[in-house]
Formats: structure tokens, C-alpha cells, sequence
């Protein structure tokens, strides 16, 4: 996917227990990593401490779906860091 001239990708995973078996190698292959979660970052902690991977959060305990606007705005600002 590009949008704005830089490129990012996503994984979708359609169950969580057990994870993948693949996961950490596909996470890997990432310079950054994100984890946009509606709920307090239960997956964002099973990823650092599985795979001892560097992730960031993006988390919303509001009760609504995230908006794209909310997504574009939080992974444009990592990408600038």
C-alpha cells in the first residue's frame, strides 16, 4: 500500500491463540512495527515479550472503530521518527 509517498503494509491475523507459527518471521521482515488494538495493548505485550520485537501501540478503548484518519495520522508521525 503507498498513501502520501511512503509505504507501509499490514498483517491481518484472523485468530490469536495460538498465534501463527509464521508471525515473528513476518514481523521481522519490518523496520517498524505497529499494533492498533481496541483495547489497552494485550496483543502489543504478547508481541514484545514473544518475540522481543520493538512494537508501538496504537490503542482505543473508546467503544468506536478506529477512524482512517486516526490510523494515517499515528503511523505518519512513527514513520517521521
Amino acid at each position: 500500500m503507498r498513501a502520501k509517498g511512503k509505504k507501509v503494509s499490514h498483517v491481518h491475523l484472523r485468530y490469536l491463540n495460538p498465534l501463527p507459527s509464521d508471525l515473528e518471521e513476518k514481523l521481522r521482515r519490518f523496520k517498524k512495527v505497529m499494533v492498533a488494538e481496541m483495547n489497552m495493548g494485550q496483543l502489543l505485550k504478547l508481541v514484545r515479550a514473544d518475540y522481543l520485537i520493538d512494537a508501538i501501540g496504537i490503542n482505543k478503548i473508546q467503544g468506536r472503530p478506529f477512524k482512517v484518519s486516526e490510523l494515517v495520522t499515528r503511523i505518519s508521525r512513527a514513520l517521521e521518527e
